[in-house]
């Protein structure tokens, strides 16, 4: 067990080298101009290992996306059946919007994310394809969350207004150069905001 949980720390040692390592030579060189090869060096490593953490170059500005996704799934799972629909909205939000902060806020990987996103076309086409697909995995849980109450339509809609929301708020506030505890702020604004409208 002891074995297992040292091999475990020392991938993430490496997730986070690559991470750092990445924003790093981002930040100085510009995107387009940093390979693969070019991360895995700066982090000690191969570029084998590389795709063993990160399928392709974008996906490291991408980092803890599915597992910020699977936290708030796991809130919606878990609600307790007297739970009202806003609250478990604002829940789900809120542990996507902890680990946020927790994470890419801090050490500027959402900010670069934000600038990146705006005139890199793979960067653009993968946080689409993200953003679409947590949206669809999120309206399916709450969908099943609250059976006989909500339809696949306002199960989407709600999610996409809380999503969208969330999003924007993180991004006028980055764009701005806000530090991570007002971008968390206006990220949690925009929660209690769209949570009002839902009864």
């Amino acid at each position: 067990m002891e074995k297992h949980g040292l091999r475990e720390r020392k991938k993430q040692r490496t997730r986070q080298a690559l991470i750092e390592a990445a924003v790093r030579l981002f930040e100085d060189q510009g995107y387009d101009q940093v390979t693969v090869a070019e991360i895995a060096d700066a982090a000690e490593v191969s570029p084998r290992t590389f795709f063993l953490h990160f399928p392709a170059k974008e996906d490291v500005l991408l980092a803890d996306a599915d597992l910020r996704v699977d936290l708030a799934l796991r809130a919606i799972a878990e609600r307790d059946p007297a739970e009202p629909l806003a609250g478990v909205l604002v829940r789900a939000m809120d542990q996507m919007i902890a680990h946020a902060w927790d994470s890419d806020l801090p050490t500027g990987l959402a900010a670069l994310r934000a600038r990146l996103a705006a005139s890199v076309p793979a960067l653009q086409a993968r946080l689409l394809q993200r953003y679409l697909t947590a949206q669809a995995d999120l309206a399916q849980a709450l969908l099943r969350a609250f059976p006989g109450r909500l339809d696949a339509i306002t199960a989407s809609a709600l999610v996409g207004a809380m999503v969208g929301a969330v999003g924007a708020a993180a991004l006028t506030a980055l764009r701005r150069g806000d530090g991570p505890d007002e971008v968390r702020d206006a990220m949690r604004q925009a929660t209690a905001l769209v949570a009002r409208s839902v009864t």
